[in-house]
């Protein structure tokens, strides 16, 4: 690996080519420093990329929220975390890092904090020479995210003139329907340009999401074969074990809709389905995005036979007793809140008219899985005498996007023995096995991308909006649906297992099945 004149890391071999940009020097200031988000994902990840040399050589962290820690109890907690978690050869670079992190408590609709924090910026700013750019991370609920904006405006924090940056990251959820998601976005560009604010999608980060990109754009074997002549049909699912766990006072009001479809779902299809850019580009992938979302298929009013919801019971997750969600500390006994959804989908183009698309997400579920099964058409003749259409499997595509991460595909062989003894191989690609170590986390990949100024992964404007275009009806639908109806629609099913019987009728009527490879 070499640093090249323009700042690149460039790593060349026989088999591989790989360039990664080095950042100009950058501040970051994290709100919501207490947190469990930085704690447990900002912070470590952070420090990864020190330890990679991917931080730029002047960087300082300013943590801010309303507990009353010092430089040194923040610097403490930072380390005494990253020991337990890193396997470091010496306590030199962990050293070298808390010295480069700060604090600042207070309220944040104070005016006083703001004036605090612009002053210990202006120093730091000296001490690290970072040429005043600065990224402000929202790790807070967003109903703060519009008063910490307007103060840090009101003060010139979010000044960007081209000669230094200045750059906000937002956390899901933007917004609770396509109203207020339009209303927040409006006053965020109030103070920021689009090109300062990044909505963060963590799915985006993950090696094998961005992977979707180059396999579909880097090789010719597949994008000839991706559409609808040869693609059956399309399912994707992000389900977990995990119930609602503490996040009950967010969860209540939100769903899975709102928690994972607008945005990770969407996200997943987008980069799935969509025509290919005209370049590596930011804007070019998110226009491509834009017209997709545009091609889909909006909902009836009764969104019965593309929607089936549900919401977990009782039953037993690794062999352990675990409650329904409505005996979940925080949630309604009587809650209609929806726990797992699976969707049809219909896209009106070219490339995949008659084509579905199935996605499910849930909580409680049999196992933690994310993936993108890509189904193809069975063979149209068999010239084999004794096998029908039928019995020949169709070859199935399957992107593994976590716990694993790799691609697996399967295709029909002769098996050794007799003339005519078919069988299923399989092809899998583990992303650990082969590069030989763990991909790393998505917020490595963000953070960095921020501080490089590449938008890429993550969510413009347009494009967020078009994806609550599609689901804020059905919500408003739902909300405003009778009792009989909802208690009719929402159906339980028992923790540890794929969801509601209903999800998988949804693909038998249309002749297919969930595929569990």
């Amino acid at each position: 690996m070499k640093l090249t004149q323009q700042g690149k890391k460039i790593l060349t071999c026989k088999d591989f080519f790989c360039t990664e940009s080095h950042p100009k020097s950058t501040g970051m200031v994290i709100f919501g420093a207490s947190g469990d988000l930085t704690h447990r994902k900002l912070i470590p990840s952070l420090f990864n990329l020190f330890l990679k040399d991917l931080l730029p050589d002047d960087f300082y962290i300013v943590g801010i929220s309303r507990t009353n820690f010092t430089d040194d109890t923040f610097r403490e907690k930072i380390v005494a975390e990253l020991s337990n978690e890193n396997d470091v050869d010496s306590d030199e670079k962990l050293r070298e890092f808390s010295k480069r992190c700060f604090y600042l408590s207070g309220d944040y609709e104070s005016l006083s904090l703001y004036s605090d924090l612009k002053w210990r910026i202006k120093e730091l700013d000296k001490e690290f020479h970072t040429d005043m750019n600065k990224i402000f991370y929202m790790a807070v609920p967003p109903d703060l995210y519009t008063s910490i904006i307007e103060n840090l405006g009101d003060l010139g924090l979010t000044y960007d003139d081209g000669s230094s940056y200045s750059r906000v990251i937002v956390e899901k959820p933007f917004g609770f329907d396509l109203e207020s998601a339009t209303e927040l976005d409006r006053k965020l560009h109030l103070v920021l340009r689009e090109d300062q604010i990044y909505r963060i999608d963590h799915y985006l980060g993950k090696e094998t999401v961005q992977n979707i990109l180059i396999f579909r754009f880097a090789n010719s074997l597949f994008e000839p074969i991706w559409n609808n002549h040869y693609i059956d049909n399309v399912q994707i699912t992000v389900a977990e074990e995990l119930g609602v766990e503490h996040r009950a006072g967010y969860y209540e009001h939100a769903g899975v809709i709102r928690d994972m479809f607008q945005n990770h779902m969407m996200q997943l299809l987008s980069l799935v389905a969509m025509e290919p850019p005209a370049s590596f580009g930011a804007n070019e992938i998110h226009d491509e995005k834009i017209k997709l979302f545009r091609s889909v298929r909006r909902f009836p009013k009764n969104a019965n036979e593309w929607i089936i919801r549900g919401q977990y019971g009782a039953g037993k997750i690794n062999g352990n007793d675990v409650v329904g969600y409505r005996n979940e500390n925080g949630v309604s006994p009587e809650s209609k809140t929806e726990t797992f959804a699976a969707v049809k989908f219909l896209i009106d183009n070219w490339r995949w008219n008659g084509v579905p698309f199935y996605m499910k997400s849930g909580k409680r579920l049999q196992k933690r899985v994310s993936e993108i099964i890509v189904a193809f058409k069975r063979v149209p003749h068999s010239i084999f005498p004794q096998l029908s259409v039928d019995d020949i499997p169709a070859n199935i595509l399957k992107i593994n996007i976590q716990p694993e991460e790799g691609i697996v595909l399967t295709f029909q062989a002769k098996h050794p023995g007799p003339k005519l003894c078919m069988s299923t191989l399989t092809m899998d690609f583990d992303y650990e096995e082969v590069f030989g170590d763990k991909p790393p986390d998505a917020y490595e990949r963000l953070l960095l991308d921020c501080m490089l100024g590449d938008q890429t992964l993550f969510i413009r404007d347009d494009v967020m909006k078009e994806a609550w275009s599609i689901f804020t009806p059905v919500l408003e639908s739902w909300e405003n649906a009778p009792e009989e109806q909802v208690n009719r629609e929402l159906h339980i099913y028992p923790s540890g297992s794929w969801g509601p019987p209903e999800a998988d009728e949804l693909l038998k009527k249309d002749g297919r099945e969930w595929y569990q490879l």
